[in-house]
């Protein structure tokens, strides 16, 4: 079976991923305050799919379509697994990062990162059950599960 991987710099790839989570973290947002606007420090969320679709576009950097990241990604024989690899989690980890300190991009967190908000309850609750020739029967009822915060 030939191959159909593109001629692709593997070095240069990386150098992007670092340039566009570089740019993640260095990321401002202008307000509008009293004063005029103002630059604020905001950083972004460094996903797959900006980097694939316009960071490579406009860095002029030739690359496959998303589903071809995600074969690449799994395919062993791919001169590009280890690189691709190495940018999913770069990018994790920077999200994991931002929305550790930041408290921003729960839905991110959930989805793409595998965290959740989920909540250990416990419920200890004592019944008394009177029947009908008068005997008070004593019931421990424990019930403990997660809930998850909507």
């Amino acid at each position: 079976m030939a191959n159909n991987f593109q001629d692709i710099d593997a070095e240069k790839l990386m150098q992007l991923a670092d340039a566009y989570c570089d740019d993640c973290i260095l990321a401002v947002k202008e307000v509008a305050t009293g004063k005029g606007v103002q630059k604020i420090k905001e950083r972004h969320i460094p996903t797959i799919d900006y980097f694939l679709y316009h960071w490579l576009r406009r860095n002029h950097f030739e690359f496959y379509k998303m589903s071809n990241w995600y074969k690449a990604k799994n395919n062993e024989d791919h001169p590009l697994v280890e690189t691709i690899k190495r940018i999913d989690e770069l990018f994790k980890s920077l999200a994991t990062d931002i929305v550790a300190n930041e408290g921003k991009g729960i839905f991110y967190a959930k989805n793409r990162l595998g965290m959740s908000d989920k909540q250990e309850n416990q419920n200890n609750n004592t019944y008394r059950i009177i029947d009908d020739t008068g005997t008070i029967n004593k019931i421990d009822l424990t019930t403990s599960g997660a809930t998850e915060n909507p």
